[in-house]
Formats: structure tokens, sequence, C-alpha cells
């Protein structure tokens, strides 16, 4: 938290209590960026950005409202804060809004150290386009591919500041450093794409430039020649690239404000069976150089780990102040929010048990049915968990990968579909979804 940005939030804040608003808080956010992009070996996007931002919400009675800027001089913050409270007079109602009581908030002297920013200085822009140029001849080197549409290296810098007239008062820095490459194989009407890319808070923890670019290229190459598979209904193996969109679908039905509206297929389900028995859904928004990690919430509440599912049984929601208050519950500190609006309910890192098999052997195990790698477009009901998806992938026979597949549909019941998944032991513990490849009984495969 820069002096600077303190200095600002302070500003604010002071601006908005003295302007007539009963309850506020102001989030500043200072980032910068350096983005290299090359095709065909040559630089084709170059870009440095900075800017900082502040967000006021201002609580007037049992209205708020929200206003945002860029332009932090004095005079400007002035007037950021007449106009929010006079946006919130003529607001709504709202019985639910509301800033933490004190003793909720997190001690902002005392933030945890989770390892979020990278100790050595930013690359320059020669070493982003020397990642990138790197990546793109390792995906050039496989057989098949015949181009590379993008290979990019970005290094981005964030500060957050958060300010409150309860009493809260803290931030945090993070950093992240990226590599993509999207490799197209074929010619003509017969070429196929596909994209590798990671991202690290630390860049000594991030594959080589030659990893990322090799599995663009093998996974474009794969994906050449596609058929149509037999209908029906068949076990379907999510891909650990995608397996992690089973489980949104489940955060989704889990967030307080769709549990609260009541247009969730979770409404009635705390207590109840919506995973296997074995598996836990964890939050662990305190891990070490985690993707989704911080050390307090967007309404000052301090972070801590606890389980959505447990042992297969939904334990919780996803809530913030608002959702919890209209559900007569207490937050679980899942605040989120940008500077252009209120919080929202949201989660951080999470993390599904693991099998003990590996993704190979899971194969094996279904015999006949589809391997999914990709997914184009989503149909899920928020109220009845039915679920459609346009999808990419591989038919599988005899335990084996036969032929690559496009432009198929899987249809099922999300909630069947969730307490019959099987987990492989293949997770990325550098998302801030950690979910192993799933397999899934008994999908409808459309052609």
């Amino acid at each position: 938290m820069s002096g600077t940005d303190l200095e600002i939030a302070s500003n604010l804040l002071d601006a908005a209590l003295k302007a007539g608003a009963d309850q506020a808080d102001v989030l500043v956010i200072a980032e910068s960026a350096v983005a290299i992009g090359v095709a065909d070996r040559t630089l084709e996007e170059a870009e440095r950005s900075e800017g900082r931002e502040a967000g006021l919400r201002v609580i007037v009675g049992a209205r708020q409202a929200c206003v945002s800027g860029s332009d932090i001089r004095p005079e400007r913050l002035a007037e950021m804060a007449e106009r929010a409270v006079a946006i919130a007079h003529v607001a709504p109602d709202d019985p639910h809004c509301g800033l933490a009581a004190p003793e909720q908030v997190s001690a902002g002297g005392d933030m945890p150290d989770l390892e979020l920013t990278d100790p050595r200085e930013g690359l320059s822009p020669q070493e982003l386009e020397t990642l990138a140029r790197s990546a793109e001849d390792a995906a050039l080197s496989i057989q098949g591919v015949t181009q590379v549409e993008q290979a990019h290296a970005t290094r981005t810098d964030l500060a957050i500041t958060m300010i409150a007239s309860n009493g809260f008062s803290g931030g945090y820095q993070r950093s992240n450093t990226s590599v993509g490459v999207a490799a197209i194989a074929g010619e003509g009407l017969g070429r196929e794409r596909d994209y590798a890319g990671e991202t690290r808070r630390h860049r000594v923890d991030l594959p080589t430039p030659e990893e990322i670019g090799h599995r663009a290229g093998d996974r474009a190459v794969s994906a050449l020649d596609p058929r149509r598979p037999p209908g029906g209904a068949v076990p379907v193996l999510y891909d650990e690239r995608v397996s992690s969109g089973l489980i949104g679908h489940l955060l989704s039905a889990a967030n307080g404000t769709s549990v609260s509206r009541g247009a969730s297929w979770l409404l009635e389900a705390i207590g109840e069976q919506v995973l296997p028995q074995g598996l836990d859904l964890t939050e662990e928004p305190l891990r070490p150089r985690g993707q989704g990690s911080r050390p307090f919430d967007a309404e000052g509440i301090a972070s801590a780990a606890s389980a959505i599912v447990k042992d297969g049984i939904l334990e919780r929601w996803v809530l913030d102040l608002a959702s919890a208050r209209k559900l007569g519950l207490q937050t679980t500190g899942n605040a989120r929010r940008g500077v252009g609006g209120p919080p929202g309910p949201g989660t951080t890192n999470v993390a599904l048990t693991q099998g003990t098999r590996t993704r190979a052997e899971l194969l094996r195990e279904m015999g006949t049915g589809l391997l999914v790698t990709s997914f184009i477009g989503s149909s899920v009901s928020p109220t009845t968990g039915a679920y459609s998806r346009g999808c990419s992938g591989f038919w599988v026979e005899g335990g084996e990968i036969a032929y690559p597949v496009n432009e198929i549909t899987v249809a099922g019941s999300l909630p069947q579909m969730l307490k019959s998944i099987v987990p492989a032991n293949d997770a990325d513990p550098w998302k801030s979804f950690s979910v192993p490849s799933l397999l899934v009984d008994g999908l409808t495969v459309g052609a």
C-alpha cells in the first residue's frame, strides 16, 4: 500500500463524509503492464500501460451509490464525492447495504505474506520479446504446425488499496508474468487452431517458453482431421484444461446473489450431497503465490480457508455482507469488487480433492466415450441445472484416443453429473481453480 495511493483513498473518503455520506469506502487500484506479441517471427505488438483508478461507494441511510474515476486531483476527488452522494439520495432503498461492523474487519496492519509479488524487477520489453519468440519457435518446430497466430509475453503489476469509514485500512500488491501461444496446424479449410498459456505470480515458477510452445503445437496437430462421433449416452472425461468449468457451475449455483434471489438449484441444498462421498471442495484464499489469493476481501473481512463442500456435502454458500443479510446469515468473506460498482460474492482459490488414478487410467476405465478438451458456448439453467454445451475433443475406443472430434454437444443434468464425478490426479496447483480431470458417466453426446 503506497503512501500515494493511501493518501488518495483517505482524501476521497474524507470528501465523501464531508459531502454527507453516512458510510463510505474507497478502492484504489494502480496497475502497470508491458505486453509483447510476435507473429511470423516479427514483432507485432508492443504495449506499455500505467494507470490508477479510484472507486468510491457511499451509503446515505439505506441507499448507496458508486462512482469511479482516473482523475485523482484533489478538486476532482471532491467533485466525485459530491456526485456520489447526490446519486445516493435518489437511489432506491436497499435495506441490506452497508459496511461491516468495526469488529468484523481485518486488522489492516497485520497482513499475512502471501508472496504475491515477484521480488525481482519486471522483465524488460526485450526480455519479454525473447520469451515470446522462443515460444513461437517452439510451436513452429512441431511437425504439422503451419503458422503461429501469435505468441505473447506479459508482465503486470497491481497495487490494491482500500479504506473505509468503519476503520478498515489495508492494501497489498501482486504481479503476474504470462506466456501464451496460439498455433495453427494444417492447410486451407482443414486447419485447426489450439492454444497453450501459463501465468505465474513469480516468473521463476513459469514453465519455459519452449514447453509452452511445444504444448500449443502438439494440441493443434492432434486436432487435425476431426470426425463425427456416434451419438448417444456415453461416459465423458473432462480434461484438466476444462474440468474447472464443472466446478465453476457448482460455485455459480452456490453464489449468494443467486441463492438470495431464489435463482439457484442449490437453494435448499445446505447439508445435502452435491459431490460424491469423500470429495472436498476447499477455498484457499491464503495460498502462497496463488492466482486468487488475498489477505482480505472487498469489504475488509480477513481471509481464511474453509470448506464449501465437505465429504460431498454442501457446507455453505459463497456470501458477501449484502447476500448474507438477505439470507439471515454471516458473510463468508467472499466479497469481490471493481472500482465501478458495489461488492458482490465470488471465490478466490478453490481446490477439489484429487483422485489416485491418472487421466490415462481413467480413459482405460471409460473404454468407449468422449474426452473433452475445449468448449464453445454454454447453456446451463441456474434454477434446474439442465446442462448443454458445445465442445471439441477426442473420441475414445478401447480406452485409447481414436480420433479428434469438434462441433458436438454434450448434455445432461448438472446435479446428477456432479454426484457421479470421478477425479484423476492431475490438478494444476498453480491455477485458482485446482481441479483434476473429471470422469462423468452417462452424458448425451449429439453430433
